[in-house]
């Protein structure tokens, strides 16, 4: 049987309650049996997903191995799905969301397709200039592969006449997710042209190198974007009073922030990051936007002791930014990663001066917006500082969050002023 054939996915009695939401994940516990003619359904294979008296409730992807084991993408038992035409028209939609972004000249990198939020589950595009990364998370999106990637290609060819169509869709399906999938990893090249080692890119006029077959999730940390502008927006304001920061950044990456902040007067910044290969691509970024090197200093080493060293030597910072990576991947890793996240955020405030500013982040969709909260109340507290919080951020506008899936907002910020 073909994978868009569909088999017939039953619920246990009274487990169809979040499926009548629309939420589009179906986990294993919720299912009563699978019929697909005696045959076991195949990996990624349609499936229609039924009440347990046999009513349809909504189409997926199978995934036999994941403990998600169906992904959803229509409630609408009359639509022709997993058709060319179907995915054609969701790649479509998700495309005029951002046309926009995709159109403008001083910004040439963003989220093109992000999987459940534009109704196409387990598929990540990002565009780099002239080239697009794909992962493919999931087994429907992974046994829909080439046909995804022919439709994304077609479709982008037409959507950039002004500054050019793609030449390079790269493969880049080695995340983590996929082990939870049964998938093996896979990175290399889809169509067109081989990428190069470093791609240029703009981001709000300021330009970034790129490394799309190595570096961190598809290379960049895109879904930061619009929080690198407001870091912009506040330094700039602070250097026009005269009052050029000093700014720590810990886990740089490739300096994303850092280039932001002196771009806006800053008077130096501090990068710390355990890979000495990042930092050197942060400095070569600060570099090709004609900053002085002169204001960027680089740490390599774990920043939990790298920053307990710095209260040792009794260093102090006007601005500091914690964008650390996913602590918690479960809800079982949630106590844990508030730990982590409490012993960061106590360190940072420990070096903060008075009416400094903490720009501090959790990506794990596991810790919530109001937790997050707390845990750096926690901080604050153990640290003894009365704190302000004067500004809270989120993902960028190209990582939307889908009302019905709100495991798709993971990314949450806060803006804190030490009050002292």
């Amino acid at each position: 049987m073909e994978l868009n054939e569909p088999a017939d996915l039953f619920l246990k009695p009274k487990r169809d309650a979040a499926v009548q939401r629309r939420h589009p994940w179906v986990f294993s516990g919720a299912i009563g049996r699978v019929d697909d003619g005696g045959e076991p359904p195949k990996k990624g294979q349609l499936v229609a997903v039924r009440s347990a008296r046999g009513e349809f409730l909504a189409w997926g992807h199978y995934s036999p191995d994941s403990q998600i084991r169906a992904r959803l993408f229509s409630w609408d038992e009359n639509a022709r799905p997993d058709t060319r035409s179907f995915w054609q028209q969701r790649m479509a939609r998700a495309l005029d969301l951002r046309q926009q972004l995709l159109a403008s000249p001083t910004t040439t990198a963003c989220r093109v397709i992000y999987a459940e939020s534009d109704g196409i589950p387990g598929l990540i595009v990002d565009r780099y200039a002239d080239t697009l990364v794909a992962q493919f998370l999931t087994a429907g999106a992974d046994a829909r592969r080439a046909f995804f990637g022919e439709l994304l290609w077609n479709e982008m060819q037409q959507r950039l006449p002004e500054i050019g169509p793609p030449v390079t869709l790269f493969e880049r399906s080695d995340a983590d997710v996929r082990d939870r999938e049964d998938l093996p990893e896979r990175t290399g090249l889809l169509r067109g042209e081989a990428p190069p080692e470093r791609i240029e890119i703009r981001e709000h006029g300021l330009a970034f190198h790129v490394d799309v077959r190595s570096g961190h999730k598809t290379g960049f940390y895109l879904d930061q974007r619009d929080n690198r502008r407001r870091l912009y927006e506040v330094v700039a304001q602070r250097a026009a009073l005269g009052q050029k920061p000093e700014v720590l950044n810990v886990f740089a990456y490739t300096g994303g922030f850092g280039v932001y902040a002196l771009a806006a007067g800053a008077r130096a910044v501090t990068h710390v990051d355990t890979s000495a290969d990042v930092l050197s691509a942060a400095r070569e970024n600060h570099r090709i936007n004609g900053q002085d090197l002169g204001q960027v200093e680089a740490v390599t080493g774990d920043a939990f002791h790298v920053l307990r060293a710095f209260r040792q030597a009794g260093r102090r910072f006007d601005l500091i930014v914690l964008d650390p990576p996913k602590f918690a991947f479960t809800q079982r890793d949630v106590k844990s990663a508030a730990r982590g996240y409490k012993d960061i955020n106590m360190q940072a405030l420990h070096l903060l001066e008075p009416g400094g500013l903490l720009f501090t982040y959790s990506c794990s969709g596991a810790i919530s917006d109001d937790l997050f909260q707390k845990i750096v109340f926690g901080a604050a507290l153990d640290v003894g500082r009365d704190i302000q919080i004067i500004g809270r951020m989120t993902q960028a506008s190209d990582h939307p969050v889908l009302l019905t899936f709100p495991e798709s907002a993971y990314l949450k910020g806060l803006i804190c002023r030490a009050m002292d």
